[in-house]
C-alpha cells in the first residue's frame, strides 16, 4: 500500500470519529430543529381545526333551529357550505403533516370519520328524521376530536414547556367556547319544550360552570395578555347582551317557560360565539408566532452548529491535505531520486569505476565526494533525516565501491605482473626447448620435446588469459591479414586434444584483419577446448566457415553432454555483456572470451543443437573481417580433415628436411615439426600465426648422412661429433635459425643422458600440476553444466 493511501487511511480514522461524534452532538439540536418545524406544521393544522369547530358549532345551531321550527332551511344550507369550506381547508393543511403524536393522529382519525358521516346528518337533518338530542350529540363528538387534537399536540415529544403550556391555554378556550355553543344548544331545546326540565336545567348550569373553569384554565397557563384579550374582547355590548339574556334564563325555574324569545337568544349567543372565535383566532396566532420563533431559533442553532462542525471538519481535512501533500511529495522526491540513484546514478558510478583507470589517482573518499549528494534535505525533520541518511549510505556505497576498484586495480596489476613473468617464464622455456631440440635426433626424446612443446602452447593461452582478465591484450601485432582455416589451426593447436578437430565447409576469401588475428584465434580456442573436454572422446569437433552478407560466421559444433535452457540463458547473458570484475576461475575462459569479443564487436552465442551436444556461433562482423588470396581447406573422406592429420604431414615434411638445417630450426619458423606422428605421442609441434601460410619444403636427405632407420620408419642421421662440424656451418644454421645477420653463439653440446635426465625432471615438475588420472586440470576451461 502506497504511503499516500496509508496517510488516507491515517486522517479518515479520527476524521469518521470526529464526523460520528459531530453527528451524535448535532443529533440533539437538528432533531430539536425538526421536532420544532414539525411542531408548526402542528400548529397551523391546530388554528384549522379552531376555524372547523367555529364552523360546526353554528352548523349545530342552525340544524337545532330548523329541527325545533327555530329557524328555516336556507340559514342551515348557509352554515353547512361555510363548513364545507373550513372542513377543505383542514385537510389540505393535515396533508403537511409527517409526524403526529399518537392521541392527536387518533384524534385526526375520528374527524376525518365523521367528516365522512356527515352528509348523512345533513341529510336526517333536512328531513326532520333526528331528534334534538341525537344532533347535539353527533356534533358535539367531533367537536371535542378536534379540541382533543390541540390539546394533544401540546404532548408531543421535544415541545417546550412554555409552548405546551400556550396550546393547551389555547385549547382551553376552545373548549370554553364549546361550553358556551352547548349551553346556547340547551337553551334552544328548552325553548321548544316549553321550559327547562331538571335534566336541561342541570345541563345549562354545568355549562356556565364548564366555561368558567375553561377560562381558569387559559388564564393559568397563558400569558397575562390573553386574559386582557379576553376580557376586552367579553366587555362589549354584545357580550353584555349575551351575558344578561344567560343570567335571566339561568333565573327560570323549570316548568316554565323562557322570558327570552328564540331569536334573541340565537342572536345573542352567536354574537358571543364569534367574539370567542376571534379571541382564539389571535390566541392562535400567537402561538403560530412563538413556534415559528422557537422553530427559526432552533434551526439557527443547529445550523450554526452544523456549519461550524462542517468548517471544524473542512479546516482538518484541507490542513491534512496540505500537510500530507507536501509530506508525500517530499518522499515522492525521496524516492525517485533513490530510484535515480538506485537504477542509473549509481549503476553508472559503478560502471565508471569499473574501467581500468578510474580513480585517476584519487582516493576513495574524494571519488565519493566527488559524486555529491543526491538527496536535497530542506528541513531537519524525519524526512529529512532520512534524506541525510541516503546521503550517507549513497557516500559509503560509492566510497567502497571505489575501495573496490582500487583493490581490482590492484589485484589486476597484480594478476598481470604474474602474467607477465609467467609468459617470460614460459618464453625462456620454450628458449630451452629450442636449444634441446636442435641438438636432439632421437624420436623418442623429440616426441617429449614437442608434448613439452605443446604444453607451453597451452601455458601461453592461460597466460594470455591472465592479461585479459587483468584489462590488457595480447603484445603481438600482425602486420598482414591471416586466412580463416590458418587462424582455425592455429587456434586448435592451442588446446589439448587438437587431434579431434575436424574442419569442415569453409568458404574460401574469408580472412582476418591483422589487428584481430590473435584475438579471434584466443576465441577459438576457448571455445574447441571446450567442446573437446564435453564431448566423448571418440568424437570429432566441427568447424565450419561461411559468409552471411558483411559478416562472417564460425559454427563449432561437437556432440557432449549439451546445456540445460536455463544455464545457456546465463551463458549467453554473460558472453553479450561481459563482467568488469575477475570473476570465477572455473569459468575464466567465458570471461575471456566475453572481454575479446566486445573488444571487436563479436557476437558469440551458444545454441542448443538438433542432437546431443552445443552449438558455439561466433558472429565475426565486417571490421574483422578481410579478403585473402586462400583455398580452402582440402576435404577428407567425410568431409572434414583434422588438423591432426596436417601436423602429422607437416611432421614427417619436417623429418625428410632435416639435412641441411639445425634439428628443430622449423618448430620457431612457424610450421609444425615433430620427429614423429600424433598417433605415437600426441602432441603437436608449436605453430604460430605468420602473415602468410609458412612454407613446408621437403629437402632430400643425402645418403651419406643417413644412419639408419628408427622403430617408426623415419630415417635417423649420422651422429657427427662436435669438434668435427665447421664453424661457418653453424654460424649458417644459426643465421637460418634467426632470419638475422647478427652471429649468434653456438649452442653447448649436451649429451643425450643429460638431456634424458633434464627432461624427467621436468616431466616429473608437470606431472604434479595434473589430476590423479594423469589428466590436465582444467583451471583454465570455460565451465559447462553438464544436463
Amino acid at each position: 500500500m502506497k504511503i499516500n493511501r496509508r496517510l488516507v487511511l491515517l486522517v479518515t480514522a479520527p476524521l469518521t470519529v470526529a464526523v460520528t461524534f459531530s453527528a451524535l452532538a448535532l443529533a440533539p439540536a437538528t432533531n430539536q430543529a425538526l421536532q420544532a418545524n414539525r411542531l408548526a406544521d402542528m400548529v397551523d393544522v391546530a388554528a384549522g381545526a379552531a376555524d372547523l369547530t367555529h364552523q360546526l358549532q353554528r352548523e349545530r345551531a342552525a340544524a337545532t333551529a330548523l329541527v325545533s321550527d327555530q329557524g328555516d332551511s336556507s340559514a342551515f344550507q348557509a352554515s353547512s357550505d361555510a363548513t364545507d369550506k373550513s372542513i377543505d381547508a383542514f385537510k389540505s393543511r393535515t396533508g403537511g403533516l409527517s409526524e403526529v403524536p399518537g392521541s392527536a393522529q387518533e384524534a385526526l382519525d375520528r374527524i376525518d370519520r365523521f367528516i365522512d358521516e356527515l352528509p348523512a346528518l345533513r341529510a336526517q337533518v333536512r328531513s326532520g328524521s333526528t331528534t334534538i338530542s341525537a344532533l347535539a350529540f353527533g356534533y358535539r363528538i367531533v367537536i371535542a376530536d378536534l379540541n382533543g387534537y390541540r390539546d394533544g399536540i401540546a404532548q408531543a415529544d421535544g415541545v417546550d414547556a412554555d409552548i405546551a403550556d400556550r396550546i393547551r391555554a389555547a385549547a382551553a378556550l376552545s373548549e370554553a367556547a364549546e361550553h358556551t355553543a352547548q349551553q346556547q344548544i340547551t337553551v334552544m331545546r328548552a325553548q321548544a319544550a316549553g321550559g327547562f326540565t331538571a335534566a336541561s336545567q342541570r345541563t345549562f348550569d354545568a355549562s356556565r360552570l364548564g366555561y368558567t373553569e375553561s377560562t381558569s384554565v387559559m388564564f393559568g397557563l397563558g400569558p397575562s395578555e390573553w386574559r386582557s384579550w379576553l376580557e376586552r374582547t367579553l366587555s362589549g355590548p354584545k357580550a353584555l347582551e349575551s351575558r344578561k339574556l344567560e343570567d335571566r334564563i339561568g333565573r327560570t325555574d323549570t316548568s316554565k317557560p323562557i322570558g327570552v324569545t328564540p331569536k334573541e337568544w340565537q342572536k345573542a349567543s352567536a354574537d358571543r360565539q364569534t367574539l370567542l372565535h376571534q379571541v382564539e383566532e389571535r390566541i392562535d396566532d400567537s402561538v403560530a408566532a412563538t413556534v415559528d420563533a422557537e422553530r427559526t431559533r432552533l434551526l439557527w442553532t443547529a445550523g450554526a452548529e452544523v456549519a461550524l462542525v462542517l468548517l471544524t471538519l473542512v479546516g482538518v481535512v484541507l490542513v491534512a491535505v496540505r500537510l500530507g501533500r507536501v509530506m508525500i511529495r517530499r518522499l515522492r522526491d525521496l524516492r525517485n531520486a533513490a530510484h535515480e540513484v538506485a537504477h542509473t546514478r549509481l549503476p553508472a558510478v559503478m560502471s565508471e569505476l569499473s574501467q581500468p583507470g578510474a580513480l585517476s589517482g584519487a582516493t576513495p573518499e574524494q571519488v565519493a565526494e566527488r559524486t555529491g549528494n543526491p538527496v536535497e534535505t530542506t528541513s531537519g525533520d524525519e524526512i529529512g533525516e532520512v534524506g541525510e541518511a541516503f546521503n550517507a549510505v549513497h557516500h559509503e556505497a560509492v566510497r567502497l565501491a571505489a575501495e573496490q576498484a582500487r583493490v581490482h586495480e590492484q589485484f589486476a596489476e597484480t594478476l598481470v605482473r604474474v602474467a607477465r613473468r609467467g609468459a617470460q617464464l614460459t618464453s625462456v622455456m620454450v628458449s630451452e626447448l629450442d636449444t634441446v631440440q636442435r641438438d636432439e635426433a632421437d624420436p623418442e626424446r623429440m616426441k617429449t620435446l614437442f608434448a613439452l612443446d605443446h604444453l607451453a602452447i597451452r601455458m601461453e593461452r592461460n597466460t594470455n588469459n591472465l592479461l585479459v582478465l587483468g584489462g590488457y591484450g595480447n603484445a603481438r601485432v600482425r602486420s598482414a591479414d591471416i586466412g580463416c582455416s590458418t587462424v582455425i589451426v592455429a587456434a586448435a593447436q592451442q588446446i589439448e586434444r587438437f587431434d579431434r578437430v575436424s574442419l569442415g565447409a569453409i568458404e574460401a576469401g574469408i580472412g582476418i584483419a591483422a589487428r584481430a588475428v590473435h584475438d579471434v584465434a584466443h576465441i577459438l580456442a576457448e571455445l574447441l577446448d571446450n567442446a573437446t573436454r564435453f564431448s566423448p572422446p571418440d568424437a570429432q569437433v566441427g568447424v565450419a566457415v561461411w559468409r552471411l552478407w558483411d559478416r562472417a560466421v564460425v559454427q563449432i559444433v561437437d556432440e557432449g553432454v549439451g546445456i540445460s535452457a536455463d544455464r545457456r540463458a546465463v551463458l549467453n547473458a554473460g558472453l553479450r555483456e561481459p563482467k568488469a570484475g575477475i570473476g570465477d576461475v572455473r569459468s575464466m575462459g567465458l570471461h575471456v572470451v566475453a572481454r575479446l569479443a566486445a573488444r571487436h564487436g563479436i557476437v558469440v552465442e551458444l545454441r542448443d543443437s538438433s542432437g546431443p551436444g552445443t552449438i558455439a556461433e561466433v558472429t565475426l562482423p565486417k571490421e574483422v573481417l578481410a579478403e585473402v588470396s586462400e583455398e580452402p581447406a582440402p576435404p577428407a573422406a567425410n568431409g572434414f580433415e583434422s588438423p591432426r592429420t596436417v601436423v602429422t604431414r607437416r611432421k614427417q615434411d619436417t623429418v625428410r628436411g632435416r639435412v641441411g638445417r639445425p634439428v628443430g630450426a622449423g618448430a620457431r619458423a612457424g610450421a609444425p615439426t615433430a620427429p614423429g606422428t600424433r598417433e605415437e605421442h600426441e602432441a603437436p609441434a608449436r605453430t604460430e600465426v605468420t602473415d602468410a601460410p609458412a612454407p613446408h619444403p621437403v629437402h632430400d636427405e643425402p645418403a651419406s648422412r643417413i644412419a639408419g632407420v628408427s622403430a617408426s620408419g623415419l630415417p635417423v642421421r649420422k651422429r657427427t661429433a662436435p669438434q668435427q662440424w665447421p664453424a661457418r656451418e653453424k654460424r649458417a644454421a644459426t643465421e637460418q635459425r634467426s632470419g638475422a645477420g647478427a652471429p649468434r653463439p653456438t649452442p653447448r653440446r649436451r649429451d643425450s643422458r643429460q638431456v634424458s635426465d633434464v627432461l624427467a625432471a621436468y616431466a616429473q615438475g608437470i606431472s604434479r600440476s595434473t589430476n590423479p588420472r594423469g589428466r590436465p586440470a582444467n583451471n583454465d576451461d570455460t565451465e559447462r553444466t553438464k544436463k
